[in-house]
């Protein structure tokens, strides 16, 4: 039996690698919904052979699938995401008002304790949870009551990416949008307030609204949940308790500016990011592609390099295309936009290349099988 189940998002399909704990030796299934954008696939830790994908295209719109056999076969799910009420408008880049408009679901994330729990983040931004396997979506309306007039679209457009469940408190849970903010909920969803304070930005009227902010990424640690680490447009972040208040720890970084962000599996001060050079030049320092690692929580980094190119290396890591799974030496995973998907067996000491031609890589997640 494999270990571990990487999950890979692209512009053309999903794919399934597995491999043994070594993760030497790797199994490529797919593509599956060749053709189709694959935003996200994502796994149950419920239900180890549950997963869901958000399969979308201009022609056919949005498909939630679900297969309940580890990939083998799938089945397309309930796909009725209805905005609660009234669903307003919201600021566009030119400062008019754009109505609401469904356009696909960017993150799933499923309930670490219930299999037919599953919570979706869509465009435009909204938070949606289905208790029924994916059957049928209701919204969480109290959301985007946080002053959802004045959200205005990052680049990739008015997407909710994130989503954070806390496991040692499941009223608890987390939401990130660009470009509006962090939010956070303590009653299950039921209501909401932004977690924005100490966040400072310099392309919008006041630097240190309370919304209006491009997070590109939010990252927690299971065993400390308290603690959250942040890579917005421009800085990397930490907070200490719950998003309250966030300092930045971007340090010695070679950029403060990326999308992909995560925490090693057993070591909660250790944070692993990707540099991008700037918000235009999408790619890395020097064309360099280095992953960089703090062990301190942000105090010091160190640029990881054993493995990746390190010259005339343009492709970009996208904010959802990178994981860590849970085996004893933990393994680092992530995707470019050059359709090539990395691993570290050894926390990010040494990286290989587990395919190298898939298309442009959308996500990234794990499963961890034993």
């Amino acid at each position: 039996m494999n270990d571990v189940r990487v999950l890979v998002g692209t512009r053309k399909g999903a794919f399934i690698l597995t491999a043994q704990a070594a993760r030497r030796d790797w199994q490529v299934a797919g593509p599956f919904f060749g053709g189709w954008e694959v935003y996200h696939i994502a796994g149950s830790q419920a239900h180890p052979d549950r997963l869901y994908a958000s399969q979308s295209s201009d022609w056919f719109g949005q498909v939630i699938q679900r297969s309940d056999d580890g990939g083998a076969s799938w089945n397309a799910v309930g796909n009725d995401f209805t905005y609660s009420g009234d669903a307003g408008t919201h600021l566009y880049y030119d400062g008019t008002s754009k109505p609401w408009a469904f356009k696909r679901v960017w993150h799933l994330e499923p309930s670490p304790t219930d299999a037919d729990t599953v919570y979706a983040g869509v465009e435009d931004a909204a938070l949606f949870r289905s208790t029924d396997g994916g059957q049928t979506w209701n919204e969480l309306p109290a959301l985007r009551e946080q002053q959802g007039a004045q959200w205005m679209p990052g680049a990739g457009g008015l997407c909710l990416h994130t989503i954070l469940l806390n496991p040692a408190n499941p009223q608890r849970m987390y939401a990130a949008i660009s470009a509006a903010g962090a939010f956070r909920s303590d009653d299950g969803g039921a209501s909401w307030r932004p977690i924005n304070r100490g966040l400072r930005s310099q392309y919008i009227p006041d630097p240190e609204a309370e919304i209006g902010h491009c997070v590109h990424r939010i990252a927690m640690h299971p065993a400390r949940p308290d603690t959250l680490f942040m890579q917005k447009h421009w800085d990397v972040m930490r907070s200490d308790d719950a998003g309250g208040h966030w300092r930045e720890v971007s340090g010695n970084l070679p950029s403060d500016f990326g999308f992909a962000m995560a925490v090693h599996a057993h070591d909660p001060d250790t944070v692993y990011v990707v540099p991008i050079l700037s918000d235009s030049e999408h790619y890395p320092p020097e064309g360099k592609l280095r992953v960089y690692r703090s062990k301190d929580g942000g105090g010091a980094w160190e640029a990881l390099t054993h493995g990746l190119p390190q010259e005339h290396c343009y492709v970009n890591i996208l904010r959802g295309a990178m994981a860590v799974d849970r085996l004893p030496d933990c393994g680092v995973y992530f995707g470019t936009t050059g359709g090539q998907v990395y691993v570290s067996a050894d926390g990010g000491d040494h990286w290989q290349a587990i395919v190298r031609d898939l298309p442009p890589v959308l996500s990234i997640s794990v499963q961890t099988l034993r």
